[in-house]
C-alpha cells in the first residue's frame, strides 16, 4: 500500500525529532455553560484539567472573544504555551487580528507564545489563494518580529493534508516557518480497522511534500488537528463512540507521536454550544477528550505500546 512507501521515506526524518512527539490540544474560547467568551479564570480552570497531559494548546484567532487578552495571563500563571492563531479573512476581521497582536503581545510574556499560525484551513475552504496566504504570513511575521521579545517567533499556517500536498499551494508552505497538517479519518468515512492506516498515509504524504518544498527535513511540522468523535451520527463507515475514540488515540495519536511527530488533538473539551454545520447530527459537539465537566478524560490518555 502507498502508506508503507510514504511512511518509509519519512520515517528517518520524523524519528529524528524527540523520541516521543509532543502532545497538545486545540482549545475552544467559549464557555459551555452559557456560550459566553472565556475569561482568564476559565482558562486557568482548563489548564488545571489539562496539566499532567500537556502544557501547550492551540487557538484559532487572536481577537475573537478577546482571546489573546484573556488567555495570555493564564498561560503564564499555569506554565503553559500556546500556538496563537490569526484569522486572515475578511478584511475587517484581519484588521482586528493585527490590532490584537499589536496591543496584547507587548504585554504578554514572549515565552508563552510558542508560535503563530495564519489561517486555519484557509486553502481548504478556498478563502485565499496560496500566494495571498503567503503574503499574509509574511505580513504577520514582519508585524510580530518588530515587537520586543518576539524577534524569532516562528510564523506558519495550518491546513488540511490534502491541500498541502497540492503543488498549487506550495507558496504557503515555503512562506512558513512551521506547518501544521490536519487529518481526520472520521471525515474520510474510514472504518475503524483502516483509520490508522489512512491517518498515517495522509500525514506522511503531507510531511514529504512539506520537506521537499522547503528543501530540508528541518522544517518544524505538527499534526494540527486529529481525533475521533465520541457521539453523534455516523459518517459513511465512520462510527463515533468512546471506544472508537480510545482505539484511534492508541493506534493513531500515540503511534504517530512514537515516531516523533508532534500532535495537536481536536479537541480538549466538548463544545456543547456548537450548531450543526456538517449535516451529521450531534457530532460537532462531541470531539472533546474531556466532557463539559472539566474533570476527567472520557478514556485513558496513556500510550500503551505492549
Amino acid at each position: 500500500m502507498r502508506f508503507l512507501n510514504t511512511a518509509a521515506i519519512c520515517l528517518a526524518a520524523a524519528s529524528s525529532v524527540a523520541a516521543m512527539g509532543e502532545l497538545g490540544f486545540n482549545l475552544g474560547v467559549q464557555r459551555n455553560s452559557d456560550s459566553q467568551c472565556k475569561t482568564t479564570s476559565d482558562y486557568l480552570q482548563d489548564f488545571a484539567t489539562l496539566k499532567g497531559y500537556t502544557n501547550i494548546v492551540k487557538v484559532y484567532a487572536s481577537s475573537d472573544c478577546g482571546t489573546l487578552a484573556n488567555i495570555g495571563p493564564a498561560l503564564k500563571e499555569a506554565g503553559f504555551q500556546m500556538i496563537l492563531g490569526v484569522w486572515p479573512t475578511d478584511d475587517t476581521h484581519y484588521a482586528a487580528e493585527k490590532a490584537a497582536l499589536s496591543t496584547y503581545l507587548p504585554v504578554t510574556d514572549p515565552s508563552v507564545i510558542y508560535g503563530i499560525t495564519v489561517g486555519s484551513e484557509a486553502l481548504y475552504r478556498g478563502d485565499l489563494s496560496a500566494s495571498a496566504l503567503a503574503d499574509k504570513i509574511d505580513e504577520i511575521r514582519t508585524l510580530v518580529h518588530a515587537i520586543d521579545g518576539y524577534g524569532s517567533t516562528p510564523v506558519g499556517t495550518v491546513d488540511s493534508w490534502n491541500v498541502l500536498v497540492d503543488a498549487n499551494n506550495v507558496d504557503a508552505i515555503t512562506a512558513s516557518d512551521m506547518v501544521f497538517a490536519n487529518a481526520f479519518s472520521y471525515w474520510q468515512g474510514q472504518t475503524m480497522a483502516n483509520s490508522s492506516h489512512s491517518f498515517f498515509d495522509d500525514i506522511m504524504q503531507a510531511l514529504q511534500v512539506i520537506q521537499t518544498a522547503k528543501g530540508s527535513t528541518d522544517i518544524e511540522f505538527w499534526v494540527g488537528e486529529t481525533g475521533w468523535a465520541t457521539d453523534g451520527g455516523n459518517y459513511e463507515s465512520s462510527v463515533p463512540s468512546v471506544s472508537n475514540a480510545a482505539t484511534f488515540w492508541q493506534e493513531s495519536i500515540c503511534a504517530i507521536r512514537a515516531w516523533g511527530v508532534n500532535t495537536f488533538v481536536f479537541e480538549a473539551f466538548d463544545e456543547s454550544w456548537k450548531p450543526v454545520t456538517s449535516g451529521i447530527s450531534g457530532v460537532e459537539t462531541h470531539w472533546g477528550v474531556f466532557t463539559n465537566d472539566n474533570v476527567s478524560p472520557k478514556y485513558s490518555l496513556s500510550c500503551n505500546f505492549d
